[in-house]
């Protein structure tokens, strides 16, 4: 089978492949011989037969004979095994034959999942499509459910407008129901929603029907606010559970709702006007009589008449009603008043007329900003209408005094809240516009009247206190302590006039006396009066009282002088003198004067407690104030304490050491101790 000669038997050539080893071959390399000899040349067995010296060509040959007889052995191992060739070559086709038939069962399955893989992405965009249209018929269904439920009107609702009375609850409700379907219908109206026409004849009806029954209910509670005694709070309370009644006529008839308001105004506005009258007209029944007019001026001469009426320039209780417990106090009541015969100032008349007017205003206020839904502007304009005539009334009935004033003042802090600010400043600025001017012209006509007054004119002098210097304390300090707590420049102005005006007065009236001492007296114990009402009501600290402090503690000093001079005047001439040199150094000049010093010495000695018993005594009746008295005695004998301090003081200098009179001079404190006793005990 194999051929070991070089020519095959038909004598061709044989085509050997000799792969690397192909010398003609284009692609053969003579420099890679070099690497494939020096490879072979690295195996074993060819360094083993090199070194042993082995002939190549027999060894050559004995290697290609062994490798035919493995060739032939090889041969005969496949022979043997042929049917388990053939058998494993029939096996392997069967299998061929399987995984061909496996093969396109695959194919099949692949082509197989494909088509469901497409399948499934149709069902799911299918089902994306069906979930959209499912949320858009749900919606549509929420729409047109609305839509038809709104559309309805159900029997309940006619039977009820056109059965029930207003007053119920069903009523209330179902008027609900009808205002929706009423702005439900205006509003698809406006849409052109064909479906509207079907209810919009049986809403428009049940509409006019329920505003019929309304309006006549509202103005039956209106109404019944004319009826005399009435208690009209109850009905207005009645008016706001329904409420709701002209909130509705406001939005579907508001010529009905126009109708209703108007006639609420015009029967609040009589009935606020006519209960202020009547309420006026009989707190006045109960006012003092004693009240003063334009004639009743402190200038005047003290006539019966006035005598009669001396509380009209006194404060008295009158100033209790601007305290907070008596200011926001129950009002009062004209008949109970009168079955009490109680009688009261016009203050308090007047507190008790607006503090009524701020309360019903207030909850008056209050209604209408409820009930009729209105707030700023247009509620102060609807609450005018109202109120407005019977404020106008309050304006002309006021009479002018500095503690309506104040209580103007107060009222104002009263009504200016958040809740309710229907009083509102324009109604107390004009009161207070009324009010300044007449406060103004009274105070002005005192004081032309206390400028004018000739004391000529005013009967028999007398150093006690003068009626119109008290009617001036009295008047004073009731404005002072107002004004007090509520400060007016204005007011300060017109009260430092007044006292300027009165000041001069007292200074007129003093010179009319025709002794010094006479002219002292009236000024102290005028002075004295006018102080001592005043610290009774005004602060200590006050323009009046610092005044009147200083010019009484001047004349008071000039009055000391003026009764220690008669008993003691020459002893307070020669300490004068005396201590006039000494600062001269000049004392020597009255070194020769030793029978004027002996001749004081001695008649001090001997009558100085009769002159103090005596000027104790006339100062005690010459002054109507105990106090005030006591207190000039006291002073008197201190400052004759002083002069004889002095008069020792001189004495006791060496011009004077070598009189022997000096030894009849009484021990200082000697004549301390007596003086206390002739001190008056309070």
């Amino acid at each position: 089978m194999a051929y070991l000669q070089d020519e095959r038997p038909d004598g061709d050539i044989p085509n050997l492949n000799l792969g690397d080893l192909d010398l003609t071959t284009d692609e053969f390399i003579l420099d890679e011989v070099d690497i494939h000899i020096q490879a072979n040349l690295e195996d074993d067995l060819v360094k083993e037969a090199l070194k042993t010296g082995v002939d190549l060509r027999q060894y050559s040959k004995q290697v290609e004979a062994e490798l035919q007889r493995i060739e032939q052995a090889s041969i005969k191992d496949y022979i043997k095994e042929s049917q388990n060739i053939a058998l494993l070559h029939n096996q392997i086709t069967a299998c061929d034959s399987i995984l061909e038939r496996m093969e396109g069962m695959l194919s099949g399955f692949q082509s197989d999942l494909s088509s469901i893989s497409s399948e499934i992405q149709t069902l799911q965009q299918q089902s994306v499509s069906m979930n959209v249209r499912l949320k858009n018929r749900q919606a549509v269904r929420s729409h047109l459910s609305q839509l038809v439920d709104e559309l309805v009107v159900p029997g309940a609702m006619i039977s009820t407008i056109l059965d029930s009375p207003v007053t119920e609850q069903d009523f209330l409700e179902q008027l609900h129901e009808l205002n929706n379907k009423i702005n439900f219908a205006k509003e698809l109206s406006f849409r052109e929603t064909l479906a509207c026409s079907d209810i919009q004849d049986i809403v428009d009806r049940l509409k006019i029907k329920a505003v019929s029954k309304i309006r006549e209910f509202i103005l039956q509670k209106i109404y019944s606010f004319r009826k005399p005694m009435t208690n009209y709070q109850i009905p207005q309370n009645t008016l706001l559970k329904y409420r709701f009644f002209y909130q509705f006529l406001l939005a579907n008839e508001r010529t009905v709702a126009k109708e209703i308001r108007d006639e609420y105004v015009d029967t609040m506005s009589k009935i606020y006007y006519s209960y202020f009258k009547s309420y006026s007209g009989r707190l006045l029944k109960v006012q003092y009589e004693e009240v003063a007019d334009k004639d009743d001026l402190m200038g005047v001469e003290d006539t019966p008449s006035l005598k009669s009426r001396n509380t009209i320039f006194t404060l008295g209780q009158r100033g209790a009603v601007l305290s907070p417990a008596e200011l926001e106090g129950p009002i009062l009541i004209p008949h109970t008043a009168q079955r009490g015969d109680s009688r009261y100032p016009y203050e308090t008349l007047f507190r008790s007329q607006h503090y009524a007017l701020l309360d019903n205003g207030c909850r008056e206020f209050l209604f209408l900003s409820d009930f009729f839904m209105v707030a700023g502007n247009s509620a102060l304009d609807l609450f005018n209408c109202i109120m407005g005539k019977t404020l106008n009334m309050f304006l002309v009935r006021c009479i002018f005094h500095h503690i309506i004033v104040r209580l103007y003042c107060d009222n104002v802090n009263i009504s200016v809240c958040p809740n309710c600010c229907c009083l509102n400043l324009r109604y107390w600025e004009a009161v207070l516009e009324l009010l300044w001017p007449r406060f103004e012209l009274i105070l002005e006509m005192n004081i032309h009247s206390i400028r004018n007054t000739d004391p000529q004119k005013l009967g028999v002098l007398d150093t006690r206190p003068h009626y119109i210097t008290r009617r001036y304390a009295e008047f004073s300090s009731a404005i002072v302590s107002i004004n007090q707590t509520f400060p007016n420049e204005r007011t300060n102005a017109l009260l430092g006039q007044l006292q300027v005006e009165v000041e001069n007065f007292v200074l007129k009236m003093a010179a009319e006396f025709p002794s010094r001492r006479d002219q002292l007296i009236f000024l102290i114990n005028n002075y004295d009066m006018m102080l001592s009402v005043l610290m009774e009501r005004a602060a200590d600290d006050s323009k009046e009282v610092e005044g009147f402090q200083q010019l009484l503690l001047a004349r008071t000093q000039e009055f000391i002088e003026e009764i220690l001079s008669p008993p003691f005047g020459g002893m307070i001439a020669f300490v004068k003198e005396a201590e006039a040199l000494m600062e001269k150094g000049q004392l020597d000049r009255l070194k020769n004067d030793e029978a004027r010093i002996t001749q004081l010495v001695r008649g001090f000695s001997s009558t100085w407690k009769q002159s103090v018993e005596a000027m104790s005594q006339d100062v005690m009746r010459s002054f109507t104030n105990f106090k005030n008295g006591t207190s000039i005695i006291q002073g008197a004998l201190t400052q004759l304490i002083q002069y004889y301090h002095g008069f020792h003081k001189v004495l006791n200098q060496p011009t004077f050491r070598s009189l022997a009179v000096r030894s009849e001079l009484i021990n200082l404190h000697h004549l301390m101790v007596e003086v206390k006793k002739h001190k008056p005990n309070f």
